[in-house]
Protein backbone atom coordinates (compact mmCIF):
# COMPACT_ATOMS: atom_id res chain seq x y z
CA UNK A 1 0.00 0.00 0.00
CA UNK A 2 0.99 3.17 -1.21
CA UNK A 3 2.00 5.17 2.01
CA UNK A 4 0.51 8.25 3.34
CA UNK A 5 3.53 10.38 2.23
CA UNK A 6 3.80 9.59 -0.73
CA UNK A 7 0.33 10.22 -1.32
CA UNK A 8 0.80 14.07 -0.07
CA UNK A 9 3.80 13.96 -2.20
CA UNK A 10 2.06 13.06 -4.96
CA UNK A 11 -0.92 15.83 -4.84
CA UNK A 12 1.89 18.38 -4.34
CA UNK A 13 3.38 17.23 -7.43
CA UNK A 14 0.01 17.06 -9.11
CA UNK A 15 -1.18 20.43 -8.49
CA UNK A 16 2.40 21.74 -9.18
CA UNK A 17 2.11 23.40 -5.48
CA UNK A 18 -0.29 25.55 -6.52
CA UNK A 19 -2.71 24.20 -4.18
CA UNK A 20 -2.79 24.35 -0.22
CA UNK A 21 -5.11 23.57 2.59
CA UNK A 22 -4.90 27.15 4.08
CA UNK A 23 -8.17 27.61 5.31
CA UNK A 24 -8.32 24.21 7.44
CA UNK A 25 -4.93 24.47 8.96
CA UNK A 26 -5.29 28.43 9.85
CA UNK A 27 -8.25 26.59 12.26
CA UNK A 28 -5.63 25.04 13.60
CA UNK A 29 -3.55 27.64 14.18
CA UNK A 30 -6.37 29.67 15.22
CA UNK A 31 -7.43 27.30 17.70
CA UNK A 32 -3.96 26.47 18.73
CA UNK A 33 -3.52 30.72 19.69
CA UNK A 34 -6.91 31.10 21.19
CA UNK A 35 -6.53 28.56 23.63
CA UNK A 36 -4.77 28.61 26.82
CA UNK A 37 -1.09 27.47 27.46
CA UNK A 38 -1.11 24.01 27.36
CA UNK A 39 0.42 23.21 30.91
CA UNK A 40 -2.26 25.58 32.32
CA UNK A 41 -5.15 23.50 30.63
CA UNK A 42 -3.33 20.54 32.50
CA UNK A 43 -4.01 22.16 36.02
CA UNK A 44 -7.17 23.99 35.24
CA UNK A 45 -10.44 22.25 35.18
CA UNK A 46 -13.77 23.75 33.64
CA UNK A 47 -17.11 23.02 36.34
CA UNK A 48 -20.57 24.45 36.61
CA UNK A 49 -20.33 27.55 38.76
CA UNK A 50 -23.46 27.68 41.14
CA UNK A 51 -23.06 31.43 41.61
CA UNK A 52 -25.45 33.72 39.48
CA UNK A 53 -23.04 36.43 38.27
CA UNK A 54 -21.20 33.70 36.32
CA UNK A 55 -22.48 32.16 32.52
CA UNK A 56 -23.04 28.89 34.17
CA UNK A 57 -19.06 27.80 34.08
CA UNK A 58 -16.08 28.63 35.43
CA UNK A 59 -12.44 27.34 35.61
CA UNK A 60 -10.90 26.15 38.90
CA UNK A 61 -7.47 25.90 39.39
CA UNK A 62 -6.27 22.30 40.59
CA UNK A 63 -3.00 22.58 43.12
CA UNK A 64 -2.97 18.72 43.13
CA UNK A 65 -2.79 18.58 39.42
CA UNK A 66 -0.03 21.50 38.79
CA UNK A 67 2.16 19.78 41.58
CA UNK A 68 2.17 16.92 39.37
CA UNK A 69 2.96 18.41 36.31
CA UNK A 70 6.03 20.34 37.64
CA UNK A 71 7.40 16.90 39.05
CA UNK A 72 7.62 15.79 35.71
CA UNK A 73 10.98 15.21 34.30
CA UNK A 74 12.27 18.21 32.11
CA UNK A 75 12.84 15.74 29.36
CA UNK A 76 9.68 14.95 28.44
CA UNK A 77 7.78 18.49 28.42
CA UNK A 78 7.67 17.99 24.75
CA UNK A 79 5.60 14.70 24.44
CA UNK A 80 3.58 15.61 27.94
CA UNK A 81 0.60 14.35 27.14
CA UNK A 82 1.71 10.47 25.89
CA UNK A 83 3.83 10.87 29.08
CA UNK A 84 0.99 11.27 31.58
CA UNK A 85 -1.20 9.18 29.44
CA UNK A 86 1.66 6.45 30.07
CA UNK A 87 0.87 7.12 33.88
CA UNK A 88 -2.71 7.34 33.32
CA UNK A 89 -3.01 3.64 32.30
CA UNK A 90 -0.49 2.44 34.60
CA UNK A 91 2.03 0.84 31.70
CA UNK A 92 4.75 1.81 33.97
CA UNK A 93 4.87 -1.02 36.64
CA UNK A 94 6.75 0.96 39.04
CA UNK A 95 4.08 3.99 38.81
CA UNK A 96 1.50 3.37 41.97
CA UNK A 97 -2.03 3.67 42.01
CA UNK A 98 -2.17 7.12 43.43
CA UNK A 99 0.43 8.89 40.68
CA UNK A 100 -1.92 7.51 38.16
CA UNK A 101 -4.86 9.16 39.75
CA UNK A 102 -2.91 12.15 39.78
CA UNK A 103 -1.96 12.06 35.86
CA UNK A 104 -5.77 11.33 35.25
CA UNK A 105 -6.30 14.51 36.99
CA UNK A 106 -4.57 16.19 34.56
CA UNK A 107 -6.39 14.73 31.75
CA UNK A 108 -9.35 15.25 33.01
CA UNK A 109 -8.69 19.01 33.47
CA UNK A 110 -7.30 18.77 29.81
CA UNK A 111 -10.58 17.48 28.25
CA UNK A 112 -13.37 20.02 30.30
CA UNK A 113 -11.94 22.19 28.04
CA UNK A 114 -13.21 20.34 24.52
CA UNK A 115 -16.46 19.53 26.48
CA UNK A 116 -17.44 22.93 27.54
CA UNK A 117 -16.55 24.02 23.44
CA UNK A 118 -18.81 20.74 22.67
CA UNK A 119 -21.91 21.90 24.62
CA UNK A 120 -21.63 25.48 23.36
CA UNK A 121 -21.47 23.93 19.70
CA UNK A 122 -24.89 22.14 20.07
CA UNK A 123 -26.86 25.04 21.63
CA UNK A 124 -25.26 26.99 18.58
CA UNK A 125 -26.94 24.72 16.11
CA UNK A 126 -30.14 23.73 17.78
CA UNK A 127 -31.52 26.17 19.78
CA UNK A 128 -31.72 29.21 17.98
CA UNK A 129 -35.08 29.86 19.29
CA UNK A 130 -33.58 29.41 22.93
CA UNK A 131 -36.16 26.21 24.31
CA UNK A 132 -32.84 25.15 25.70
CA UNK A 133 -29.33 26.84 25.87
CA UNK A 134 -25.93 25.17 26.51
CA UNK A 135 -26.13 25.57 29.91
CA UNK A 136 -28.90 23.02 30.30
CA UNK A 137 -26.77 20.37 28.93
CA UNK A 138 -23.20 21.07 30.90
CA UNK A 139 -24.96 18.77 34.24
CA UNK A 140 -24.66 16.39 32.06
CA UNK A 141 -21.23 16.30 30.91
CA UNK A 142 -18.84 18.92 33.12
CA UNK A 143 -19.62 16.94 36.12
CA UNK A 144 -16.06 15.93 37.38
CA UNK A 145 -15.68 18.13 41.20
CA UNK A 146 -11.71 18.13 40.00
CA UNK A 147 -10.70 16.82 43.38
CA UNK A 148 -11.67 13.09 43.57
CA UNK A 149 -8.72 10.50 42.67
CA UNK A 150 -9.70 8.58 40.05
CA UNK A 151 -8.72 5.69 37.56
CA UNK A 152 -10.36 3.60 35.17
CA UNK A 153 -10.72 -0.46 36.40
CA UNK A 154 -8.75 -2.81 33.80
CA UNK A 155 -12.68 -3.69 32.40
CA UNK A 156 -12.40 -0.03 30.59
CA UNK A 157 -15.99 0.43 32.32
CA UNK A 158 -15.75 0.90 35.36
CA UNK A 159 -14.47 3.90 37.64
CA UNK A 160 -12.41 3.41 40.89
CA UNK A 161 -12.00 6.12 43.38
CA UNK A 162 -8.33 6.15 45.07
CA UNK A 163 -8.33 6.78 48.38
CA UNK A 164 -5.14 8.16 50.34
CA UNK A 165 -3.59 5.19 51.50
CA UNK A 166 -4.05 3.59 48.20
CA UNK A 167 -6.71 1.75 48.62
CA UNK A 168 -9.37 1.79 45.93
CA UNK A 169 -13.59 1.19 45.98
CA UNK A 170 -16.01 1.35 42.91
CA UNK A 171 -17.75 4.62 41.95
CA UNK A 172 -20.90 5.17 42.40
CA UNK A 173 -21.05 8.31 40.84
CA UNK A 174 -18.66 8.39 36.79
CA UNK A 175 -17.28 11.60 35.88
CA UNK A 176 -17.66 11.90 32.00
CA UNK A 177 -14.07 13.24 31.91
CA UNK A 178 -12.84 10.12 32.94
CA UNK A 179 -15.23 8.32 30.39
CA UNK A 180 -13.35 10.25 27.50
CA UNK A 181 -10.38 9.15 28.65
CA UNK A 182 -11.30 5.70 29.01
CA UNK A 183 -11.88 5.31 25.31
CA UNK A 184 -9.26 7.47 23.99
CA UNK A 185 -6.88 5.13 22.20
CA UNK A 186 -3.39 7.28 22.69
CA UNK A 187 -1.02 4.90 21.08
CA UNK A 188 -3.31 3.99 17.93
CA UNK A 189 -1.29 5.30 15.14
CA UNK A 190 -4.07 6.77 12.69
CA UNK A 191 -5.86 8.58 16.27
CA UNK A 192 -7.98 11.53 16.14
CA UNK A 193 -7.07 14.10 18.72
CA UNK A 194 -7.45 13.97 22.29
CA UNK A 195 -9.28 17.12 21.84
CA UNK A 196 -11.50 16.35 19.31
CA UNK A 197 -12.32 12.71 20.63
CA UNK A 198 -13.66 14.52 24.24
CA UNK A 199 -16.04 17.00 21.04
CA UNK A 200 -17.34 14.23 19.34
CA UNK A 201 -17.88 12.15 22.54
CA UNK A 202 -19.67 15.18 23.96
CA UNK A 203 -21.78 15.14 21.09
CA UNK A 204 -22.43 11.48 21.04
CA UNK A 205 -23.38 11.38 24.79
CA UNK A 206 -26.54 9.24 25.33
CA UNK A 207 -28.05 11.87 28.37
CA UNK A 208 -27.60 14.97 26.04
CA UNK A 209 -29.27 12.79 22.93
CA UNK A 210 -32.38 11.71 25.48
CA UNK A 211 -32.19 15.67 26.10
CA UNK A 212 -32.23 16.77 22.58
CA UNK A 213 -35.23 14.16 21.87
CA UNK A 214 -37.69 15.97 24.16
CA UNK A 215 -36.92 19.12 21.47
CA UNK A 216 -38.03 17.07 18.13
CA UNK A 217 -34.45 16.06 17.63
CA UNK A 218 -34.99 12.52 18.04
CA UNK A 219 -32.55 9.44 17.48
CA UNK A 220 -35.38 7.07 14.82
CA UNK A 221 -35.34 3.52 14.79
CA UNK A 222 -34.19 1.81 11.74
CA UNK A 223 -37.86 1.76 10.11
CA UNK A 224 -38.81 5.57 11.45
CA UNK A 225 -35.53 6.56 9.79
CA UNK A 226 -36.19 4.70 6.52
CA UNK A 227 -40.04 5.93 6.17
CA UNK A 228 -39.17 9.40 6.83
CA UNK A 229 -36.69 9.49 3.79
CA UNK A 230 -36.95 12.20 1.98
CA UNK A 231 -36.38 12.95 -1.88
CA UNK A 232 -33.27 14.75 -1.23
CA UNK A 233 -31.26 12.08 0.83
CA UNK A 234 -32.40 9.80 -2.45
CA UNK A 235 -30.58 11.67 -4.67
CA UNK A 236 -27.31 10.85 -2.57
CA UNK A 237 -28.00 6.96 -2.46
CA UNK A 238 -27.27 4.28 -5.60
CA UNK A 239 -30.42 3.41 -8.05
CA UNK A 240 -30.54 0.14 -6.51
CA UNK A 241 -30.71 1.50 -3.18
CA UNK A 242 -33.58 4.55 -4.28
CA UNK A 243 -35.59 1.67 -5.40
CA UNK A 244 -35.37 -0.15 -2.80
CA UNK A 245 -36.90 2.65 -0.05
CA UNK A 246 -39.56 3.53 -2.50
CA UNK A 247 -40.33 0.38 -2.64
CA UNK A 248 -40.63 0.02 1.29
CA UNK A 249 -42.66 3.55 1.49
CA UNK A 250 -45.09 1.69 -1.32
CA UNK A 251 -45.48 -1.00 1.02
CA UNK A 252 -44.85 0.35 4.67
CA UNK A 253 -46.09 4.04 4.40
CA UNK A 254 -49.31 2.69 2.96
CA UNK A 255 -50.04 0.32 6.15
CA UNK A 256 -48.24 3.24 8.49
CA UNK A 257 -51.77 5.29 7.49
CA UNK A 258 -54.11 2.47 8.50
CA UNK A 259 -52.29 1.73 11.44
CA UNK A 260 -52.23 5.01 12.84
CA UNK A 261 -56.06 5.32 12.09
CA UNK A 262 -56.43 2.43 14.71
CA UNK A 263 -53.90 3.56 17.56
CA UNK A 264 -50.71 1.20 16.17
CA UNK A 265 -47.53 1.67 17.58
CA UNK A 266 -45.15 3.89 16.18
CA UNK A 267 -42.96 2.46 13.39
CA UNK A 268 -42.77 -1.77 14.10
CA UNK A 269 -40.51 -3.99 12.16
CA UNK A 270 -41.94 -4.76 9.10
CA UNK A 271 -43.87 -7.99 8.91
CA UNK A 272 -43.00 -11.01 6.78
CA UNK A 273 -45.92 -10.20 4.23
CA UNK A 274 -44.62 -6.47 3.94
CA UNK A 275 -41.14 -7.50 3.08
CA UNK A 276 -42.60 -10.11 0.62
CA UNK A 277 -45.03 -7.62 -0.99
CA UNK A 278 -41.35 -5.21 -1.39
CA UNK A 279 -39.81 -7.93 -3.09
CA UNK A 280 -42.66 -8.49 -5.19
CA UNK A 281 -42.76 -4.53 -5.76
CA UNK A 282 -38.68 -4.39 -6.77
CA UNK A 283 -38.76 -7.45 -9.06
CA UNK A 284 -41.20 -4.99 -11.45
CA UNK A 285 -38.27 -2.62 -11.59
CA UNK A 286 -35.73 -5.21 -12.27
CA UNK A 287 -34.27 -5.14 -8.50
CA UNK A 288 -33.73 -8.86 -7.94
CA UNK A 289 -34.06 -9.93 -4.14
CA UNK A 290 -35.05 -13.37 -3.54
CA UNK A 291 -35.37 -13.68 0.18
CA UNK A 292 -36.52 -11.50 3.03
CA UNK A 293 -33.46 -11.93 4.92
CA UNK A 294 -31.94 -10.44 1.98
CA UNK A 295 -33.81 -7.80 1.81
CA UNK A 296 -33.57 -6.78 5.68
CA UNK A 297 -29.85 -7.26 5.25
CA UNK A 298 -30.25 -4.30 2.26
CA UNK A 299 -32.68 -2.35 3.95
CA UNK A 300 -30.00 -2.33 7.21
CA UNK A 301 -27.09 -1.15 4.58
CA UNK A 302 -29.72 1.95 3.53
CA UNK A 303 -30.47 2.61 7.13
CA UNK A 304 -26.59 2.81 7.78
CA UNK A 305 -26.33 5.25 4.48
CA UNK A 306 -29.20 7.47 5.93
CA UNK A 307 -27.19 8.01 9.10
CA UNK A 308 -24.94 9.81 7.73
CA UNK A 309 -27.42 12.50 7.03
CA UNK A 310 -28.20 12.85 11.06
CA UNK A 311 -28.21 16.19 12.71
CA UNK A 312 -24.96 15.94 13.65
CA UNK A 313 -23.50 15.70 10.78
CA UNK A 314 -25.49 18.25 8.57
CA UNK A 315 -24.74 21.77 8.60
CA UNK A 316 -27.69 23.01 5.78
CA UNK A 317 -31.34 24.40 7.74
CA UNK A 318 -32.90 21.20 9.13
CA UNK A 319 -36.93 19.64 9.09
CA UNK A 320 -38.51 18.63 12.06
CA UNK A 321 -39.84 15.09 12.23
CA UNK A 322 -43.05 14.49 14.38
CA UNK A 323 -43.19 10.68 14.21
CA UNK A 324 -46.67 10.50 15.31
CA UNK A 325 -48.44 13.02 12.25
CA UNK A 326 -45.21 11.92 9.45
CA UNK A 327 -45.29 15.42 8.75
CA UNK A 328 -42.00 17.49 8.37
CA UNK A 329 -42.41 21.30 9.13
CA UNK A 330 -39.20 23.81 8.66
CA UNK A 331 -37.51 24.49 11.52
CA UNK A 332 -37.50 28.35 12.66
CA UNK A 333 -34.57 27.80 15.07
CA UNK A 334 -31.48 28.20 12.91
CA UNK A 335 -29.01 30.53 13.97
CA UNK A 336 -29.31 33.43 11.92
CA UNK A 337 -26.13 35.92 13.52
CA UNK A 338 -23.19 35.55 11.71
CA UNK A 339 -20.16 33.64 12.74
CA UNK A 340 -16.43 33.91 12.29
CA UNK A 341 -14.60 32.93 8.77
CA UNK A 342 -12.93 30.15 10.88
CA UNK A 343 -15.86 28.44 12.15
CA UNK A 344 -17.69 28.64 8.85
CA UNK A 345 -14.04 26.93 7.03
CA UNK A 346 -14.35 24.09 9.54
CA UNK A 347 -18.28 23.37 8.95
CA UNK A 348 -17.38 23.19 4.74
CA UNK A 349 -14.56 20.70 5.74
CA UNK A 350 -16.72 18.33 7.94
CA UNK A 351 -19.70 18.65 5.79
CA UNK A 352 -17.48 17.62 2.77
CA UNK A 353 -16.55 14.62 4.58
CA UNK A 354 -19.76 13.59 5.65
CA UNK A 355 -21.58 14.24 2.36
CA UNK A 356 -19.15 12.54 0.96
CA UNK A 357 -17.97 9.67 2.17
CA UNK A 358 -20.35 7.58 0.47
CA UNK A 359 -20.06 8.11 -2.92
CA UNK A 360 -15.88 8.38 -2.22
CA UNK A 361 -16.20 4.87 -1.18
CA UNK A 362 -18.48 3.16 -3.70
CA UNK A 363 -15.97 4.67 -6.22
CA UNK A 364 -12.76 3.66 -4.42
CA UNK A 365 -14.21 -0.08 -4.02
CA UNK A 366 -15.47 -0.22 -7.15
CA UNK A 367 -12.10 1.00 -8.97
CA UNK A 368 -10.03 -1.32 -6.66
CA UNK A 369 -12.19 -4.51 -7.68
CA UNK A 370 -11.73 -3.48 -11.36
CA UNK A 371 -8.24 -3.11 -10.75
CA UNK A 372 -8.01 -6.58 -8.90
CA UNK A 373 -9.63 -8.59 -11.86
CA UNK A 374 -7.61 -6.71 -14.55
CA UNK A 375 -4.44 -7.77 -12.71
CA UNK A 376 -5.46 -11.49 -12.05
CA UNK A 377 -6.82 -11.74 -15.76
CA UNK A 378 -2.99 -10.42 -17.03
CA UNK A 379 -1.28 -12.26 -15.02
CA UNK A 380 -0.21 -15.86 -16.54
CA UNK A 381 0.01 -17.22 -12.88
CA UNK A 382 -3.62 -16.69 -12.21
CA UNK A 383 -5.49 -15.68 -15.37
CA UNK A 384 -7.11 -19.40 -14.83
CA UNK A 385 -8.20 -17.99 -11.58
CA UNK A 386 -9.46 -14.48 -12.51
CA UNK A 387 -12.95 -15.52 -13.27
CA UNK A 388 -13.61 -17.12 -9.26
CA UNK A 389 -12.92 -13.89 -7.90
CA UNK A 390 -16.02 -12.43 -7.78
CA UNK A 391 -17.41 -15.07 -6.68
CA UNK A 392 -14.59 -15.94 -3.74
CA UNK A 393 -15.22 -12.21 -2.16
CA UNK A 394 -18.92 -13.47 -2.18
CA UNK A 395 -18.27 -16.26 -0.58
CA UNK A 396 -16.28 -13.96 1.86
CA UNK A 397 -18.32 -11.10 2.34
CA UNK A 398 -21.58 -12.09 2.03
CA UNK A 399 -21.45 -15.31 3.60
CA UNK A 400 -18.44 -15.24 5.91
CA UNK A 401 -16.42 -18.32 5.26
CA UNK A 402 -12.73 -18.13 5.74
CA UNK A 403 -10.20 -18.27 3.01
CA UNK A 404 -9.52 -22.06 3.64
CA UNK A 405 -13.13 -22.86 3.07
CA UNK A 406 -12.95 -21.05 0.20
CA UNK A 407 -10.08 -22.60 -1.90
CA UNK A 408 -12.12 -26.05 -2.54
CA UNK A 409 -15.12 -24.76 -3.36
CA UNK A 410 -13.57 -22.74 -6.41
CA UNK A 411 -11.08 -25.04 -7.47
CA UNK A 412 -7.32 -23.55 -5.70
CA UNK A 413 -5.39 -25.95 -4.88
CA UNK A 414 -4.74 -24.03 -0.62
CA UNK A 415 -5.30 -21.63 1.89
CA UNK A 416 -2.61 -19.64 0.28
CA UNK A 417 -3.81 -19.60 -3.35
CA UNK A 418 -6.98 -17.98 -2.24
CA UNK A 419 -5.20 -15.63 -0.09
CA UNK A 420 -3.06 -14.58 -2.97
CA UNK A 421 -6.28 -14.14 -5.96
CA UNK A 422 -8.59 -13.41 -3.24
CA UNK A 423 -6.17 -10.92 -0.45
CA UNK A 424 -9.22 -9.20 0.89
CA UNK A 425 -6.03 -7.28 3.51
CA UNK A 426 -4.40 -6.01 0.26
CA UNK A 427 -7.79 -4.91 -1.36
CA UNK A 428 -8.41 -3.09 1.87
CA UNK A 429 -5.47 -1.49 2.30
CA UNK A 430 -5.38 -0.63 -1.49
CA UNK A 431 -9.00 0.82 -0.81
CA UNK A 432 -7.85 2.74 2.06
CA UNK A 433 -5.23 4.30 0.68
CA UNK A 434 -7.18 5.76 -2.57
CA UNK A 435 -10.00 6.84 -0.29
CA UNK A 436 -8.09 9.44 1.51
CA UNK A 437 -6.33 10.38 -1.37
CA UNK A 438 -9.76 11.55 -2.77
CA UNK A 439 -10.66 13.16 0.22
CA UNK A 440 -7.37 15.05 0.08
CA UNK A 441 -7.93 16.32 -3.42
CA UNK A 442 -11.45 17.38 -2.63
CA UNK A 443 -10.33 19.13 0.40
CA UNK A 444 -7.48 21.09 -1.62
CA UNK A 445 -10.17 21.73 -4.92
CA UNK A 446 -12.17 23.48 -2.10
CA UNK A 447 -9.16 25.82 -0.76
CA UNK A 448 -8.73 26.52 -4.38
CA UNK A 449 -12.39 27.45 -5.29
CA UNK A 450 -12.15 29.26 -2.51
CA UNK A 451 -9.03 31.13 -2.92
CA UNK A 452 -7.71 30.35 0.38
CA UNK A 453 -4.39 29.16 -1.68
CA UNK A 454 -1.19 29.88 0.12
CA UNK A 455 1.83 29.73 -1.98
CA UNK A 456 4.10 28.21 -1.20
CA UNK A 457 2.35 25.56 0.85
CA UNK A 458 3.68 24.76 4.46
CA UNK A 459 4.25 20.92 4.47
CA UNK A 460 2.97 20.99 8.10
CA UNK A 461 -0.76 21.45 6.94
CA UNK A 462 -0.86 19.34 4.20
CA UNK A 463 0.81 16.71 7.02
CA UNK A 464 -1.80 17.76 9.27
CA UNK A 465 -4.56 17.56 7.00
CA UNK A 466 -3.39 13.88 6.06
CA UNK A 467 -3.32 13.24 9.67
CA UNK A 468 -6.89 13.84 10.49
CA UNK A 469 -8.04 12.85 7.00
CA UNK A 470 -6.70 9.87 8.40
CA UNK A 471 -8.25 9.57 11.71
CA UNK A 472 -11.67 10.53 10.10
CA UNK A 473 -11.52 7.39 7.28
CA UNK A 474 -10.39 4.90 10.37
CA UNK A 475 -12.89 5.86 12.76
CA UNK A 476 -15.75 6.08 10.13
CA UNK A 477 -14.80 3.24 8.06
CA UNK A 478 -11.36 0.94 8.06
CA UNK A 479 -10.56 0.35 11.52
CA UNK A 480 -13.71 -1.81 11.82
CA UNK A 481 -13.13 -3.64 8.49
CA UNK A 482 -9.72 -4.33 9.19
CA UNK A 483 -11.08 -5.79 12.55
CA UNK A 484 -13.10 -8.05 10.46
CA UNK A 485 -10.20 -9.50 8.46
CA UNK A 486 -8.47 -10.50 11.67
CA UNK A 487 -11.38 -12.09 12.95
CA UNK A 488 -11.55 -16.13 12.40
CA UNK A 489 -14.30 -18.14 12.74
CA UNK A 490 -18.55 -16.80 13.08
CA UNK A 491 -16.48 -13.31 11.37
CA UNK A 492 -19.68 -10.35 11.09
CA UNK A 493 -19.30 -8.74 7.98
CA UNK A 494 -21.43 -5.75 8.84
CA UNK A 495 -19.11 -2.50 8.92
CA UNK A 496 -19.75 0.05 6.13
CA UNK A 497 -16.62 -0.84 4.04
CA UNK A 498 -18.30 -4.87 3.95
CA UNK A 499 -21.97 -3.16 3.26
CA UNK A 500 -20.38 -1.24 0.26
CA UNK A 501 -18.39 -3.91 -0.82
CA UNK A 502 -21.45 -6.04 -1.23
CA UNK A 503 -23.38 -3.98 -3.32
CA UNK A 504 -20.47 -3.32 -5.36
CA UNK A 505 -19.67 -7.34 -6.05
CA UNK A 506 -23.14 -7.83 -6.53
CA UNK A 507 -23.44 -3.96 -9.33
CA UNK A 508 -20.32 -6.10 -10.99
CA UNK A 509 -21.82 -9.38 -11.13
CA UNK A 510 -25.30 -7.86 -12.85
CA UNK A 511 -22.74 -6.24 -15.26
CA UNK A 512 -20.95 -9.26 -16.33
CA UNK A 513 -23.97 -11.35 -16.62
CA UNK A 514 -25.62 -8.72 -18.65
CA UNK A 515 -22.59 -9.02 -21.01
CA UNK A 516 -22.68 -12.30 -21.24
CA UNK A 517 -26.41 -12.70 -22.50
CA UNK A 518 -26.01 -9.42 -24.65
Amino acid sequence: MKNIYSIKVDLVHKLNVQASIYSVHKIILVQESQAMDLSLRYWNIWRISLKTDTPGYKSYPVPLAKDFLEKLPTDVKGNTKEVIFSYFHGENSNVDIITRAQAGLCLRCYVSEPILKACQKIDNLFSGDKAFSYHDLLSFVLNDDGKTLVIGDTDGKKQLIIKSDGTSDIATYNFFTVKVLQTFKIHYNSRMSLDNWAFLQTKQNPDIKDFLSEYGFKNLSDWALLNRARPKQLKRLSERDQQIIKAFHAVYRRDRALQKKVGGKKCPEPSHLQLEEMISFLKKQNVIINKTSELIKELKIVVTQLRHFDIWNCREPLEIYDADTEIYTTRNDIVTESINEVELEQQEILQVLHSTINLALAQTIKQELIARISYLEKSKKYTPLAKQFIPGMHLYYFRGMSLKEIAPLLGMSSWDQARRVLNPGELLSNVRALFIKKLMDQMLEIAEKKGLIQIPPNPDYLKNLAEQIEAFADEEIFQKAAEEIRTGKSRSMDSLYAQQLRISLQNLQKNIHQCVAS
